[in-house]
């Protein structure tokens, strides 16, 4: 039912416990693909010793362009788009599989509840400390304790793991690659599936994933996506979550309808357009065309 899309940079030791995880935790079997990015670690021999299905590009592509291609690969009707630093816990999956079932058309975007060790003040994410590093992560404990935290459904949001429909991620686009190597890219895809008609965001309580956090987007050059998205979409992330994601919860009756440049967002325009250049400025910093290093060393999928 899934392909499960794993973007690696050299994490080994979480990636080895993400992907038991999926294995251990799992209702069924899924379909799970690594990009690995550079792999120098013993991450590219070890996805070769478990008969991963995987890619491996010689440097970080980034996120934008690794979900594409990984995207690409998949097989299964659905995709779940995973941070190797994840960890998945009993029922992840079938959560996902019956709220899919409820519904008769495949237009959704749905996430699991996070749980993190510290608290960043994001009302999403629960907290407890199961271990911060993969060598204490307790799992035992995991798996007996995650569901004791309490935490319901939430409309209008989303979070990781990303679940979305193969054929709708690729009639929006995927990943835009504007955005890359990734900050805001999220938000990005949800005013895409937004404008495309998708009015179902949900975050779902019976599915938990503990997450280690920020374990590879501390190591990258930035780009500034909240600037992209002003300056693509006329209108702040801010205004399209409080003004629309917010109130898009089904059983609210109210559409809200499509977004409208405001005057916030106007304004940012023409100021970033003065100030600086983005997004080309962004990608030039990071890397003037990180595809470049797939058209000769990339390694295909076993």
């Amino acid at each position: 039912m899934f392909s499960i899309l794993i973007p690696s940079w050299n994490n080994l030791a979480y990636l080895e416990l993400c992907v038991d995880a999926i294995r251990r935790n799992s209702s069924v079997d899924h379909e799970i693909i690594v990009l690995v990015n550079d792999g120098s670690d013993g991450t590219l021999d070890w996805v070769r010793a478990q008969r991963l299905r995987h890619i491996h590009a010689p440097v970080n592509i980034g996120v934008c362009l690794s979900v594409n291609l990984l995207a690409a690969q998949a097989t299964q009707p659905w995709l779940v788009y995973l941070n190797d630093d994840m960890v998945c816990a009993p029922g992840w999956d079938a959560a996902f599989a019956a709220e899919i079932a409820r519904h008769d058309d495949d237009l959704m975007l749905l996430s699991s509840t996070l749980i993190e060790p510290s608290g960043t003040g994001n009302e999403l994410v629960l907290v407890d400390d199961f271990g911060r590093t993969p060598d204490v992560f307790d799992a035992q404990r995991f798996a007996r304790e995650h569901s004791r935290l309490p935490a319901g459904d939430r409309w209008g949001c989303a979070s990781q793991p990303t679940v979305i429909s193969r054929r709708w991620w690729h009639m929006v686009g995927g990943y835009s690659i504007e955005f890359g190597p990734g900050m805001s890219s999220d938000d990005d895809l949800l005013m895409k599936l937004w404008v495309a008609g998708c009015r179902r965001f949900k975050v779902l309580g019976d599915s938990r994933v503990y997450h280690f956090a920020c374990r590879s987007t501390g190591r990258v050059r930035r780009n500034k996506g909240a600037r992209t998205f002003a300056m693509k979409w006329g209108i702040t992330q801010g205004e399209f979550k409080r003004g629309f994601l917010l109130r898009s919860d089904p059983g609210a009756r109210i559409d809200p309808g499509l977004p409208a440049s405001t005057a916030a967002g106007r304004f940012k325009r023409v100021a970033y357009a003065v100030g600086g250049d983005f997004p080309l400025g962004d990608l030039g910093a990071w890397d003037p065309a990180p595809g470049r290093h797939l058209l000769t060393d990339a390694e295909p999928q076993a």
